[in-house]
């Protein structure tokens, strides 16, 4: 059984561009193979702090990194027109020598939505665009002209150069028959739920050569530190949210628990906003484990 990758994920919200780098730097140096946003116009319930866009988070975060990979957990697929974001993704890539992986989704936040105007707002409508905005980027990545007639998108003898430097990821995240078919046709990586954890195993084998993928929330308590704090900062912050809690060995059974169902990357959104030495202790008593 191969080594699984770590990613950290970490929202660019209530952080400066300064902080971001810094933790960027450390999860490298940790072991980390990447690291992933969000996408949001505001962030969910916390509208009042500070955020950052995505894409030009990813950027500068690349061109102050050697080795980690940059994504999205996930892009909101109605905020991009399909032609931009494939031009946006091709020079994320060009310029980080190919440390660039494209995470989008239809969108889950609705009120965002409706408070932004974006359109469009049925589910069934957000997952057909994403289906066409998939269609249309993967033929854009391939340098030839381009004639597309969709339900949302027409585009005539459209043409993009230059090409991806070799192949661009895409991670496709949820659980959904529409979502599942686009995980299946277009996807390098199914990100699943932790919500539908216990449906993988009935999933799986609809996700196509998509290597899987989950998110958590990770509470690690690293060797001689104060485990009992730990934990109570993290139960004020998030309450009785589907964490993970505790010290490198049971960090291991459980990476090795979900490695036996297949999970080959985890995205860990670590409670206490994943400070330098915190990295530093996972990557020496986890990742270094691997």
């Amino acid at each position: 059984m191969t080594a699984p990758e770590f990613h950290l994920y970490l929202p660019q919200m209530r952080l400066t561009m300064d902080a971001m780098v810094d933790k960027a730097r450390a999860a490298e140096a940790a072991g980390f193979t990447g690291m992933a946003g969000m996408d949001h116009l505001a962030p969910p319930l916390a509208e009042q702090h500070d955020m950052y866009e995505a894409l030009t988070t990813n950027a500068w975060l690349l061109a102050h990194t050697d080795h980690l990979v940059q994504g999205q957990l996930v892009l909101c697929d109605a905020f991009r027109h399909p032609a931009v974001l494939a031009r946006e993704a091709v020079t994320l890539d060009h310029a980080s020598g190919g440390r660039f992986e494209l995470g989008i989704g239809w969108g889950s936040v609705v009120e965002e939505f409706t408070t932004y105007g974006v359109r469009p707002i049925p589910a069934r409508e957000r997952v057909g665009r994403m289906k066409e905005t998939l269609e249309i980027v993967r033929a854009l990545w391939t340098g030839e002209p381009l004639d597309y007639d969709g339900e949302w998108f027409q585009l005539v003898a459209a043409r993009q150069m230059p090409t991806p430097l070799e192949k661009i990821p895409i991670v496709i995240g949820g659980t959904g028959p529409k979502t599942m078919a686009l995980v299946a046709e277009h996807a390098d990586w199914w990100n699943v739920p932790v919500h539908q954890l216990d449906r993988l195993d009935e999933m799986h084998g609809r996700a196509g050569n998509a290597r899987v993928s989950i998110q958590r929330m990770y509470t690690f308590a690293p060797e001689s530190s104060d485990r009992a704090a730990i934990e109570e900062v993290a139960q004020k912050r998030f309450g009785y949210s589907s964490r993970v809690v505790g010290g490198s060995g049971e960090m291991l059974d459980h990476f090795h628990a979900m490695q036996e169902q297949g999970v080959e990357r985890f995205y860990v959104w670590f409670t206490d906003f994943a400070p330098t030495e915190t990295l530093e202790a996972f990557g020496a008593e986890v990742i270094s484990s691997f």
